[in-house]
């Protein structure tokens, strides 16, 4: 097991944004030669920015892999955790997050080349913050989404839930033993916080936001669910009426084998990290060969889900 594992030239070190006054901490890994593009890796509820730089088994870093593939990265602690703490000690409502986030991705790109643009990459919680931030028209500049962990239908209601972190919700963030290099555990201790009790107050309001956010992005998104998948629905009904919500130009459905819900974590992460990787090419190539001024047009993807769906699917 090889825990520094990196390309040649790629360095992960730690990072502080701006956002109007307000710090956001997080690691940043850079490209030896100018960015493709910038990767911005947004974390789920109670974990750090540290979820996507795992070492446990080498090759499980995004931060690592991205970098070494032209991209920057950056994994930022969400709005209450991490540095920004003080400013939110109760935590941040979605629409005060995606806000928070906005800001410091405008100071970010003042500073620093970006390369084509920002792709966002999120996780669970964090999935919630990407499409609120993409929602938002400032969200019409990003290249894409790509979202794992989240629906819009729980499979287990969040308000009965006391304990987030607790030994019956074990199950749901990590799904079985297996699924996770030795190291994993005792490596994850640091990156495990409560979640904010104003973000776990807003968490059993996602079904009835979903349908207007949806309505308002305009990038492609492509989502996500691990085979062990515990917090969400992902049926084929819960898909169909994601897609019939989302305005996307394109919306793609995936399912990883061999995976627990916290995917970037896992054996899986690797896997995980080069498909969505490979979307985001696949965005910026639609951006590069779209018309001058204009959008890609909508697009129906007949890929990813139905090839996967032999993966049984959990109601």
């Amino acid at each position: 097991m090889n825990l520094t594992d990196t390309a040649p030239g790629v360095r992960v070190r730690d990072i502080v944004l701006d956002a109007d006054g307000i710090p956001l901490s997080g690691l940043i890994a850079l490209p030896e030669a100018p960015p493709r593009a910038t990767v911005v890796a947004v974390h789920g509820g109670g974990m750090r920015a540290g979820y996507f730089h795992g070492l446990s088994h080498c090759g499980q870093s995004l931060l690592n892999l991205a970098a070494g593939l032209g991209y920057a990265v950056l994994a930022v602690d969400r709005p209450g955790y991490g540095m920004s703490v003080p400013n939110f000690p109760k935590g941040a409502t979605l629409s005060e997050q995606s806000h928070v986030l906005h800001a410091a991705l405008g100071s970010y790109a003042r500073e620093h080349d970006t390369g084509a643009g920002i792709f966002l990459m999120a996780h669970s919680y964090g999935g919630k913050l990407a499409l609120h931030a993409a929602a938002d028209p400032r969200g019409a500049a990003f290249l894409g989404l790509d979202i794992s962990g989240i629906s819009h239908r729980y499979a287990v209601d969040p308000a009965r839930l006391d304990d987030f972190h607790g030994v019956k919700t074990w199950p749901l963030h990590w799904g079985r033993l297996g699924l996770y290099p030795p190291g994993t555990f005792s490596a994850a201790k640091p990156l495990v916080t409560p979640m904010p009790p104003r973000e776990a107050q807003e968490a059993p309001r996602w079904a009835q936001a979903f349908p207007g956010l949806a309505a308002r992005i305009r990038v492609p998104v492509r989502f996500t669910f691990a085979e062990h998948e515990g917090w969400w629905h992902h049926d084929e009904e819960t898909i169909a009426s994601m897609r019939a919500h989302l305005a996307s130009p394109r919306v793609v459905f995936d399912r990883q084998p061999n995976a627990g819900h916290n995917i970037s974590l896992g054996w899986a992460a690797r896997t995980y990290h080069l498909r969505a990787l490979a979307f985001a090419e696949e965005c910026l190539l639609a951006r590069e060969l779209a018309p001058a001024g204009r959008p890609p047009a909508r697009t129906t993807d007949p890929g990813g889900l139905p090839g996967a769906a032999r993966i049984p699917s959990p109601r």
